[in-house]
């Protein structure tokens, strides 16, 4: 198959991938019906058509935190992306500065702060609040070291959200024996991915917990242990001790009400994320797209709001520019692509938005996405 979109990418990353991983990348929590909102309502919002109008010149490019983006689009933090192609994480972070855009490196990835930075450009770093206040120290200064730009301190997962997919695949809830035995045969029965990140991806640890992790090597023991580690404690006082060690810009992710959106400005952030989590940890609550625009009025103008959850099209990163989002993040997105063939399909699939991007902007006679607003929105439906 010659993938046009991104539903294309997925069918190719499910026939590529093992089904533990690839039910990993594309599952819900509980019955999955936040999943579909994200992408239901997104769906739901008609663009204006708008005709005769000068739109020879385009432009897509948007400045973020003193970070000029080829167009208002970014790969979120999706973890474990080593699992899906040989050190995954390296590869998106090389696509996504081909392209001009950023990407953020999640704490669970398999490829260390380091390892991505040594790509030639530092990741956006996204970090949990973990009990191990020690060693969430020691990775924010890791991550400034490695030259990081922004953090981005996801706060909607006190704890993990509970993904029937991933016991029905054989990922969580089975016992060492018969968990090693059903790895073993998905390797076997994907021999492309076996050949490509089991033999030649090694070694497949989370590199940014390596070192606190001593009861096993396998990658459920390094998750188990970020499990153990959420903290359900934290308060919106403990980002003192980010600002501690941190002193570059902080992007709050995981924000779908406007009372926590404002507590986020008084807090400091200078950013946040619209988001719940791709819909993987409360299932029920109402989609990112549904969530924004409250969410943009409660925070006036005070720090960047950008939107993550459904969007799989240039088409939906206009709507939610024009619902007040600075820029879109893509997780699955980028992960299906990653999972159908690494950084070329990547840059093929950013390079497929921003077409369906300038496509809808000059249907919609709008010329720079710095003045997408609500105008461009057809109401009446």
């Amino acid at each position: 198959m010659k993938p046009a979109s991104v539903a294309d990418y997925r069918e190719l990353a499910r026939r590529r991938l093992p089904p533990m991983f690839f039910e990993y990348i594309d599952g819900g929590s509980y019955a999955e019906v936040t999943l579909r909102r994200n992408v239901a309502d997104l769906e739901a919002i008609a663009l204006r058509q708008r005709v005769m109008r000068d739109m020879t010149n385009l432009d897509l490019s948007v400045d973020v935190f003193g970070q000029k983006m080829s167009m208002p689009l970014g790969l979120s933090p999706v973890g474990m992306a080593g699992m899906y192609a040989r050190r995954g994480e390296t590869q998106a972070a090389r696509a996504a500065a081909e392209v001009g855009v950023p990407f953020c490196l999640s704490t669970v990835s398999v490829c260390s702060i380091e390892e991505v930075a040594a790509t030639g450009v530092a990741p956006w770093f996204q970090l949990y609040m973990l009990k191990d206040r020690g060693y969430m120290r020691a990775l924010l200064e890791r991550a400034k070291a490695a030259g990081c730009p922004v953090l981005v301190f996801t706060v909607d997962l006190p704890l993990p959200g509970a993904r029937y997919r991933d016991v029905r695949s054989g990922f969580t809830g089975a016992t060492a024996l018969s968990g090693a035995l059903n790895t073993a045969w998905q390797g076997v029965t994907h021999p492309e991915w076996s050949w490509d990140v089991y033999m030649n991806g090694k070694p497949h640890t989370l590199g940014n917990v390596q070192s606190a992790v001593t009861e096993g090597r396998r990658v459920n023991d390094f998750l188990s242990w970020i499990g153990r580690n959420f903290d359900r404690s934290v308060t919106w006082a403990d980002l003192d001790f980010v600002r501690q060690v941190w002193d570059g810009p902080i992007v709050i992710k995981g924000v779908l009400d406007p009372e926590d959106a404002k507590d986020a400005v008084r807090a400091g952030a200078q950013g946040i994320v619209v988001s719940n989590h791709g819909g993987r940890q409360l299932d029920g609550v109402r989609s990112s797209i549904s969530a924004l625009p409250a969410v943009v009025d409660a925070v006036g103008g005070e720090l960047e709001v950008f939107m993550d959850g459904g969007v799989r099209s240039g088409l939906d990163v206009l709507k939610a520019l024009s619902l007040g989002a600075k820029a879109c993040f893509v997780g699955r997105a980028w992960a299906y692509a990653l999972g159908a063939g690494g950084q070329p399909m990547i840059e093929k699939m950013l390079g497929t938005m921003r077409s369906e991007l300038s496509t809808a902007m000059v249907l919609t006679g709008c010329s720079s996405v710095e003045r997408a607003d609500k105008l461009l929105l057809d109401v009446a439906t």
